[in-house]
């Protein structure tokens, strides 16, 4: 173990927060079933993706936010935040070197080990993976818990529920329209049933495709999407390679030949967090052209 490491694991283990004496009095379960307890509200919390350090803002914990893994862009305060590192690859040393007293991480997205090194540390770890709705809401509420700051969280998930509802009431009995989302070129990848953007398709009437395959983000081949000749086809917006002009060579494709080729913010939709609702629209809108 390095130098740094090993103190800062002593350290861990002499905190008084850590101490049997100290009973936990804030507890929730996290999107796995996990029970996450802490002797009093966070209040030095590091974030290890995107979509939390946006669900933490939005709960009304942004103040207690001390790091956060590269490309926690939103809200712009978030920018100014000292990085631990990527989602994939933290750097431990700066995690622990930041103190916190809660560790908010994706499931799907942090190395399984690198969090269980972290729980070695005797630090609680809560793992956000939101696959639809109204997890999202429910985490709102649970991260403004563990920060004590519950009215702010209620109220932001009061405000999601409300928006969520009204959108569902908007395209509730749509006909239904088959979609490829591609979030990548090369090698060519998407998203399954089991992800957030899977209940976005849902919602706006829309069928993803590969809903079945068992990986959350599979890789695909081009034969595989031309059998299931989707309707419309969406990529990220932000994409440099253009993906969408590589299905043209394809006029046969329905989503070619009916000019159903769209973009979409992939921070908005790849990103389980509040403004998951404005990627709704903006795909329920998509869908809806497709229909005309």
């Amino acid at each position: 173990m390095p130098a740094a490491l090993a103190v800062l694991a002593v350290a861990a283990s002499l905190s008084p927060f850590f101490s049997p004496a100290h009973a936990a009095v804030v507890t929730v379960k996290d999107d796995l079933g996990n029970e996450v307890a802490l002797a009093q509200p966070a209040r030095r919390i590091v974030s290890l993706a995107p979509h939390v350090t946006e669900l933490l803002y939005a709960a009304g914990a942004g103040d207690r936010l001390v790091g956060a893994s590269n490309f926690s862009d939103y809200p712009a305060a978030a920018t100014r935040l000292p990085s631990v590192g990527s989602f994939a690859a933290l750097d431990l040393e700066r995690v622990l070197s930041l103190k916190p007293d809660l560790i908010v991480g994706w499931h799907s997205g942090n190395k399984p080990s690198q969090l269980a090194r972290l729980r070695e540390f005797g630090i609680p770890v809560y793992e956000s993976q939101p696959a639809d709705f109204g997890m999202i809401a429910d985490a709102l509420e649970k991260l403004a818990h563990l920060a004590g700051s519950d009215a702010a969280g209620q109220a932001a998930a009061r405000d999601f529920r409300t928006r969520w509802q009204a959108l569902q009431a908007q395209y509730r009995g749509r006909a239904e329209v088959s979609v490829f989302y591609q979030i990548w070129s090369q090698p060519l990848m998407t998203l399954n049933g089991q992800h957030m953007v899977s209940s976005v398709l849902t919602l706006c009437g829309g069928r993803n495709i590969f809903a079945g395959l068992p990986q959350l983000a599979p890789t695909v081949s081009v034969e595989a999407v031309l059998a299931a000749d989707p309707q419309v086809i969406l990529s990220p917006s932000d994409a440099k390679d253009q993906p969408l002009e590589r299905w043209r060579q394809f006029p046969r494709l329905r989503a070619v030949r009916d000019a159903h080729l769209y973009t979409v913010n992939a921070d908005w939709l790849n990103r389980a967090g509040p403004r998951i609702l404005d990627a709704t629209a903006q795909v329920c809108a998509k869908l809806e052209q497709a229909r005309q």
